[in-house]
């Protein structure tokens, strides 16, 4: 079912892409100076209109005058698609991987995409997939397709872990990582740990428990002392990495030992140093120590990176105010506001789908001795 439906998807896009691709390449080739481009442009039409068997023929007569003609290739692999001649593959692989026109490299990639994913190529499927929502990122349509392929490639590996090791430490992670995105952080962590009694070296697994404690309690003296501890044996069995620092650096801002988080933070820095919950946490405690045009520059390049990040315009709008740029600091909470509220829409549409994602956080406002919360 799932693939008739990607085949549909494919029909889909493709009566939209190819009715605009087609029309701006046959206008760039008014002149048709050669039989190539005369069969070309003809074989174009024919594709668009759903005629591929008339296509076919112009399309091979002018491979046969030109034979490396890339879109002559990626077309008569769509027609050979439709018609299930097995020659599709080699020419629709020529056109998507030699076609510089977006419009019709999409739509030679969502054919290909569907050529591979209807013989259960996953392995080749995917990299075509990653290419087309890079040329496309705002294209419901190939979001639906990439989302369904992964989300596919997903249950089939978990149901594949499920019966090679259902009791192994890590089903007990998989399972842990599927409380999380459930909100039951108790529970996530108690699996966690049963992962790591079976195995304390477990790559990865002391960082999530540590993220689980904590976001079960930030401001619970115990959880943020206990996550310290899942974190440094992180560091132990993981090795250095920002991910860990960042985290080291949130407890220790937790815990007002504003040095020590500076410290993490700056290490953060130096392993990645365009990670943006680094720049993110240096720009806190810049603020913190009244220093908010030294933390503006940080919280542009986050914004900047990733437009949709609302902790980062929260923050952004915190400190153009400490500046005393409050025109600004409004338009950032603006923006936070609109992506915040967009984010629960889309936590609402999961629980009604029964598949519940991470709530959008509410963030630990920033205290100023003798000055109380800062408010937007």
């Amino acid at each position: 079912m799932m693939r008739l439906r990607l085949s549909a998807l494919s029909a889909h896009c493709g009566a939209f892409l190819l009715a605009t691709s087609m029309t701006h390449y046959v206008c760039a080739q008014t002149t048709a100076q050669s039989i190539a481009q005369s069969h070309l442009a003809a074989g174009g039409r024919e594709v668009e209109h759903g005629d591929c068997a008339a296509a076919a023929r112009d399309l091979r007569a002018a491979l046969t005058a030109t034979p490396s003609l890339a879109e002559a290739q990626g077309l008569l692999g769509i027609c050979e698609k439709r018609t299930g001649d097995p020659k599709a593959q080699a020419h629709l692989e020529a056109g998507f991987s030699r076609i510089a026109n977006p419009r019709l490299k999409t739509e030679i990639g969502v054919e290909l995409a569907d050529f591979y994913y209807q013989r259960a190529d996953i392995d080749r499927t995917l990299p075509v997939v990653r290419s087309l929502v890079a040329l496309n990122p705002e294209n419901i349509d190939i979001l639906f397709f990439a989302q369904t392929i992964y989300q596919e490639m997903a249950d089939d590996t978990l149901n594949k872990l499920a019966l090679l090791a259902p009791d192994s430490p890590r089903m007990q992670q998989v399972v842990a990582e599927h409380l999380v995105n459930r909100g039951d952080l108790k529970a996530a962590a108690e699996h966690y740990r049963q992962a790591l009694a079976m195995d304390p070296y477990l790559p990865g697994a002391h960082f999530e428990l540590a993220e689980a404690i904590l976001e079960s309690g930030p401001n619970d003296a115990a959880a943020q002392t206990d996550a310290e501890k899942e974190l440094e044996t992180a560091l132990r069995v993981d090795g250095e990495s920002a991910r860990v620092e960042c985290a080291l650096g949130r407890v220790a801002f937790l815990q007002s030992n504003l040095d020590a988080a500076l410290a993490h933070y700056q290490r953060a820095r130096q392993i990645t140093p365009e990670n943006p919950d680094a720049l993110m946490g240096l720009a806190r405690i810049l603020v913190r120590q009244d220093k908010p045009s030294d933390a503006i520059p940080l919280l542009q390049k986050v914004v900047d990176d990733d437009p949709l990040n609302d902790e980062a315009h929260y923050r952004y709008a915190m400190a153009l105010k400490a500046a005393g740029r409050s025109e600004d600091s409004r338009e950032q909470i603006r923006l936070y506001e609109s992506i915040r509220n967009a984010r629960e829409k889309v936590a609402h549409l999961y629980e009604e789908m029964d598949r519940r994602v991470k709530p959008p956080e509410h963030y630990e406002p920033d205290v100023e001795p003798n000055r109380g919360p800062a408010q937007p």
